[in-house]
């Protein structure tokens, strides 16, 4: 039988319409999670929503490996994303074909959450901390991946985590606090682009909540991403995030609450224990929390993606229906990978020592736990080969003497009780580590310590790492890696210099009466170690160096261990081992080149001052030591810039939950301060000049454009790449407004001698803060200073453009004001208002909000707010000029028996002038909603 929506040509939402209709209950809501099921009465096959594509197909088998998205980023090349999101969409089809049932097209990827703190445990996943180089990369990506084909998708991409998720500690719990334009111009700003150039077909909410309403529920999914930015697809919860919403946010008191608002609140697809899924979706819709129309609509949402991926057409009719199988793992795919981890690298700093000149060198010492490993990551796919930096230097050298030393210690446990010396029993897949009396049958282990407690134990005879599994310590494990990183192990130092041994939860390693090293219970004595060094391996490394005529030291982070998924970075600097090795080598030999090979910015002060030369790649994957081995002997001209501001110290960052980056001066947008190495900085082998930065015109209108010219010309020996880079500074009086914001860049290539004039349209739009008094974009009026040069940190070629905007009226409180849009603050944080909206309440004992240059008119004075006394109440008193100033009135907030009991108050005000700052000082429980002056 041919129903309506199988005919291709009638139009898709007849199609998608006709489908949903025909479905039965029990169909639609067996269709309202991740794995969506077979109906086979009307042909629909089973489909799953969410494919891992990150930076390459990950989890299904070999597929071609991209540096992570952190070196994608560095390579400021939108071009270069477009084609690496095609070969992930051809990949990822190939896959399809061999199995529709449990290999989906629609790929979580990318993601485009904002770092404006380099401590985030997913740092490595996402493009850094700025939202238009963000929007313009994940742009390009999205385009890759979705095809140029009018109707038909190759592949669906997921854009994730919406929004406010740069943290990973308690983010299923926690909610963070983003007033209007944090909001709007930085943390919403970085999805607009992928979604309003980029089509994106698909969205992932976070686990976070956004003052205090979990991301699962936010109604700006609907508002904001599927109604202003029309976004006609799908969005999909997180793993686990729908059910969380009772479990870890402990926001809803039933899952049948939690499915309802979800789906309400736009999640079309739930990504969560499907059975308890189910039955929650059948009793929300008995208790009438949902309606069976809220289903249609989710289903219509996921269908008109699947009609747009082909599922139900002719093969002939879609150009993406068959992918060749030769297209998994391409030649042609391995050399995009190699180009962009070449393109991804970032020469921090030369002072001539690159790069190295392979005819004349006669011997190297590559050094360093980074050396000869060429890692992935958590969303990686399983590369068909890897190449390391050593095999990368290697094969430069070719006959020349490479000497290779990781710097790790060789050590041997005995115990300290026993006297016995811990062996291994050497078998095929390990055996489980026992004591012997015999210190020539100990296992020697390389010792790899992470720092802040992680230390990684590896055979030194056959390069097994030491795991814990269900009977105890084997030596068992290829790589440490895992979601819980079973390899990784601390050591507790005693007052007589034994240590006591703990696993990755903290429990400890004992010698059972077998001699067998197990895993104890919590709070229980574990067996006290001796550690006796075999081999030191920073005498070891240094002599190495003094032999050779130049040493490349490769240092970094395994993006296993001290910041992954659910861990942040307890610091920003280079584990102390690593920074130990690094100096005893540069004294052993100060023509050393530091490559540091990592997923996040790392504050190396001291390499910054003493080394020559200093590298960062991130884990490039599968080419990672052709990429390194090309830019060190310089077959290849290094390009990258850094996609993040990278520190001095943790010192100069905020607490790692406030996320107002205007206030707490974070990113290169706002932060004052000297840095270690800007947000753009990336160095070359040839030298470019800038000149001429001219504008089509002087002034503009808020809604014409400017070409900005800008002649860049390369006055070195080599060709080589220029990312060119134009910033904006904004003149305000009213607003504070960032120190400068990136608006354009370009990369280039030219050859010696050669320039070129770039170009960019600039439109006014583009120059608009978020007006918190009329809650909208505003172009001001006044001047505006443009900015073009190599970094954020060197833009000397400047011009100013007029334009003529809005000049922004008094502050009107007459009519009820939305608390949340305060000109300024202390000590206050964003919360939910269940009434609808949100709110204000303190951090501590007392805070404030400010309401600048209001209009008071000749009203009568009376304020009055909606307000939350909780359970002990408070006080606001009104004041002007300043926190500090003159006190108009106050009002006494009595309790109301919750966060979420509301009621209205009022306080006769006196002293006000005409114009003036009104500010609210806060004290106790109160919460305000909404405040008026009257």
């Amino acid at each position: 039988m041919n129903f309506p929506f199988q005919n291709p040509d009638l139009p898709l939402e007849q199609r998608v319409s006709d489908l949903v209709s025909r479905l039965t209950l029990d169909e639609k809501i067996e269709l309202m999670c991740q794995y969506q099921a077979e109906i086979p009465r009307l042909g629909v096959h089973k489909y799953k929503h969410g494919t891992e594509g990150t930076h390459g197909v990950a989890w299904l088998g070999e597929a071609t490996v991209f540096p992570q998205n952190t070196g994608l980023a560095c390579t400021w090349n939108p071009e270069l994303m477009r084609k690496i999101g095609s070969v992930i969409a051809d990949e990822a089809r190939v896959y399809y074909q061999r199995d529709r049932a449990i290999h989906g097209l629609t790929i979580w990827a990318p993601t485009v959450d904002m770092e404006r703190d380099p401590r985030w445990g997913l740092t490595e996943e996402a493009y850094g901390e700025d939202p238009h180089l963000t929007g313009e990369l994940s742009t390009g990506l999205v385009k890759g991946m979705q095809g140029d084909h009018p109707f038909y998708y190759k592949t669906v991409a997921t854009l994730k985590h919406f929004y406010g998720n740069n943290n990973e500690v308690d983010r299923g719990s926690a909610s963070v606090s983003i007033d209007p334009r944090n909001k709007r111009e930085y943390y919403l700003k970085a999805f607009e682009a992928p979604f309003r150039v980029g089509k994106a077909g698909s969205m992932m909410t976070a686990y976070n909540g956004i003052n205090g309403i979990p991301c699962n529920l936010n109604q700006e999914v609907n508002t904001i991403v599927k109604q202003e930015w029309g976004m006609d697809g799908f969005v999909v919860g997180d793993a686990g995030d729908v059910l969380g919403t009772v479990m870890d946010h402990q926001y809803m008191s039933s899952y049948a609450e939690a499915v309802a608002g979800s789906v309400k609140a736009g999640i079309d697809s739930i990504t969560d224990d499907q059975d308890i899924s189910f039955r929650a979706l059948r009793d929300a819709l008995e208790q009438g929390l949902l309606e069976e129309q809220d289903l249609d609509h989710a289903l219509r949402n996921t269908f008109r993606v699947r009609f747009r991926l082909g599922e139900f057409d002719l093969e002939q009719r879609n150009p993406y229906s068959h992918v060749p199988e030769s297209k998994l793992c391409a030649p042609e795919h391995a050399e995009l990978s190699l180009r962009a981890a070449r393109e991804s690298i970032v020469l921090l700093k030369n002072d001539g020592l690159l790069p190295l000149k392979r005819d004349q060198l006669k011997s190297v010492a590559v050094i360093g736990p980074l050396a000869n490993e060429a890692y992935t990551d958590w969303y990686s796919g399983t590369p068909p080969y890897r190449i390391t930096p050593l095999q990368g230097v290697q094969e430069k050298m070719q006959n020349r003497s490479v000497h290779f030393h990781t710097g790790l210690d060789q050590i041997r446990l005995r115990s300290a009780v026993s006297g016995k010396y811990v062996s291994l029993s050497s078998t095929e897949n390990g055996g489980p580590l026992i004591s012997t009396a015999e210190a020539s049958e100990a296992t020697v282990f390389e010792r790899n310590d992470w720092g802040w407690g992680s230390v990684t134990l590896r055979l030194v005879d056959n390069s097994k790492f030491v795991t814990e599994t269900e009977t105890g310590l084997h030596a068992a494990a290829d790589e440490a890696r895992g979601w819980f990183v079973k390899e990784a192990f601390g050591f507790e130092a005693l007052p007589d210099g034994n240590f006591i041994m703990t696993n990755w939860e903290g429990k400890p390693i004992l010698v059972n009466e077998d001699g067998q090293l197990v895993v104890g219970r919590t709070g229980e004595a574990g067996t006290p170690f001796t550690i006796e060094t075999v081999q030191n391996g920073i005498d070891e490394a240094s002599a190495a160096a003094a032999s050779a005529e130049t040493v490349l030291i490769f240092v970094g982070n395994s993006p296993f261990i001290n910041g992954k998924e659910t861990i942040d970075r307890p610091d920003i600097t280079l584990p102390p081992a690593q920074q130990a090795l690094i100096q005893a080598v540069y004294e052993a030999n100060p023509h050393t080149v530091v490559v540091i090979v990592g997923g996040y910015p790392f504050a190396v002060n001291w390499e910054q001052e003493h080394v020559p030369s200093i590298l960062y790649t991130s884990h490039a994957g599968q080419e990672l030591g052709h990429a390194v081995a090309d830019v060190l002997y310089g077959d290849y001209n290094p390009g990258g810039r850094l996609n993040m501001t990278w520190y001095k110290s943790t010192e100069q960052l905020p607490d790692l939950m406030d996320y107002d980056i205007i206030k707490g001066k974070r990113t290169y947008q706002y932060f004052d301060g000297d840095v270690l190495y800007p947000f753009g900085h990336g160095l070359s082998y040839s030298c470019f000049h800038y000149s001429g930065l001219s504008l089509s015109q002087p002034e503009i209108s808020a809604d014409g454009s400017v070409i900005v010219t800008v002649d860049v010309r390369n006055e070195g020996p080599l060709a080589g790449d220029e990312v060119v880079q134009l910033y904006v500074k904004a003149n305000s009086s009213r607003v504070v407004r960032p120190l400068k914001t990136l608006k354009g860049f370009q990369r280039i290539h030219l050859a010696p001698g050669a320039s070129e004039t770039v170009s960019f349209e600039l439109k006014a739009e583009e120059l608009a803060f978020w007006d918190v008094t009329r809650d909208r974009y505003c172009v001001e009026k006044g001047t505006y200073t443009l900015m073009a040069g190599p970094s954020s940190s060197q833009l000397q070629e400047t011009a100013v453009l007029q334009v003529d905007g809005e000049t922004i009226p008094p502050r009107i409180l007459h009519e009820p004001v939305r608390a949340v849009n305060y000109d300024d603050y202390q000590d206050v944080f964003l919360d939910e208002c269940r009434e609808g909206g949100e709110s204000i309440r303190i951090t501590g004992d007392s805070g404030w909000i400010a309401f600048h240059d209001v209009d008071l008119g000749d009203a009568s004075r009376m304020f009055e707010a909606r307000v939350s006394g909780h359970i002990q109440g408070g006080e606001v008193v009104i004041r002007t000029g300043s926190p500090d100033g003159p006190a108009a009135g106050s009002c006494n907030i009595l309790p109301t028996g919750g966060r979420q009991a509301w009621t209205t108050v009022q306080a006769e005000l006196t002293g006000l002038t005409e114009r003036a700052d009104v500010f609210l000082i806060m004290k106790g429980e109160v919460q305000i909603s909404w405040l008026r002056i009257v």
